[in-house]
C-alpha cells in the first residue's frame, strides 16, 4: 500500500499494480480498494491499475467537512502521482465522481463508466428525503439500518434479499463503510440525468452495464452514453450491478490502451 496527500492534507491510501497506461479505479458506495483488487490484478498485465480508498474508507483519512470538491482533489493527487494524466474508470456512484472530475478540468484522458445511477423520469425515484434519512441513521449510529435503507431504497433490492445479506460474513464490512453513504448521497443530491452538464464532457468514454442488472440501471447507462459527446455503450455478461473481472478487464484494456497518452 502507498499513500498520497490530498490538497486539504488528507492521506489517501492506494495500491498500484502492473505497468502500462495508468488507470484509476473509483469505487462506488460501500466499496473500498479491496473491492476492486481482483479487477486491478486482471488489468495489471496491460495497464498500471491504481485502486484506492476514497476518503473515509479503509486506510484513507477523512478530514471534515466533506465536500464533493475534496474527492475531486483526491483524484487530482492520484493523477499527479500517476504521472500527470490518467484514465479513470468509475463504478456506480464512482462513475458520477469520475464525471465530476472531468468537468472540473482534471487531466483525464478517457473514461470507463459502469452503471452511473442517474434516475430517469420513467424509472424508480429516490425518496425526496433520502439524504436526510441516511444522515439521521448514520449520525444516530444505526449503521445496519443505514445499509439496509440504501440497499432497498437506492439500489432497489428486496427486503428478503437484504435480510439474507445481513446473515452473511460480509455484512460487518458493509456496516464499517456505512458512514460514507452520506458522501455518495452528496454526489447524487440531484439524481436526475444532467444532460446539459454531460454535453460539456468531451473526453472519450465507454459506458457499460451488466445484462443482469435492473432495467433502470441499464437504461441510465444507455442514456448517459447518449448524452456524452464522445461515448459508446456496451452491455456485458454479469450479475446484478457487477461484471466479473475476466469479462470486464479485456474491454477496459482495449479502451485505455487505445487512447492517446499525451
Amino acid at each position: 500500500m502507498s499513500e498520497v496527500i490530498s490538497a486539504d492534507g488528507t492521506p489517501i491510501s492506494y495500491q498500484r499494480r502492473g505497468d502500462g497506461p495508468p488507470v484509476i479505479l473509483v469505487g462506488g458506495a460501500l466499496n473500498d480498494q479491496q473491492s476492486s483488487a481482483p479487477l486491478a490484478a486482471a488489468l495489471a498485465p496491460h495497464l498500471t491499475a491504481i485502486s484506492y480508498d476514497r476518503r473515509g474508507r479503509g486506510g484513507s483519512g477523512d478530514t471534515p467537512p466533506y465536500a464533493v470538491e475534496r474527492e475531486i482533489e483526491d483524484l487530482a493527487a492520484l493523477i499527479a502521482e500517476a504521472g500527470g494524466r490518467a484514465g479513470v474508470c468509475g463504478f456506480s456512484s464512482g462513475s458520477v465522481l469520475a464525471l465530476e472530475a472531468v468537468a472540473a478540468g482534471l487531466p483525464i484522458g478517457g473514461l470507463g463508466l459502469f452503471e452511473p445511477p442517474f434516475r430517469l423520469p420513467d424509472g424508480p425515484q429516490l425518496p425526496p428525503d433520502y439524504q436526510e434519512h441516511v444522515t439521521r441513521l448514520v449520525t444516530g449510529d444505526r449503521l445496519g439500518e443505514a445499509v439496509e435503507y440504501f440497499m432497498t431504497r437506492a439500489v432497489g433490492l428486496s427486503p428478503e434479499a437484504v435480510a439474507q445479506m445481513r446473515r452473511s460474513p460480509a455484512w460487518s464490512s458493509l456496516e464499517s463503510l456505512a458512514a460514507t453513504l452520506i458522501y455518495d448521497g452528496w454526489l447524487l443530491l440531484d439524481p436526475a440525468l444532467p444532460v446539459a452538464r454531460l454535453a460539456t464532457i468531451a473526453v472519450p468514454a465507454l459506458v457499460l452495464d451488466s445484462a443482469a442488472s435492473a432495467p433502470w440501471l441499464r437504461n441510465s447507462a444507455r442514456a448517459t452514453a447518449r448524452a456524452l459527446p464522445d461515448a459508446s455503450h456496451r452491455s456485458l455478461d454479469g450479475t446484478f450491478h457487477q461484471i466479473p473481472p475476466e469479462i470486464l478487464a479485456p474491454v477496459l484494456v482495449e479502451l485505455f490502451t487505445s487512447l492517446p497518452q499525451k
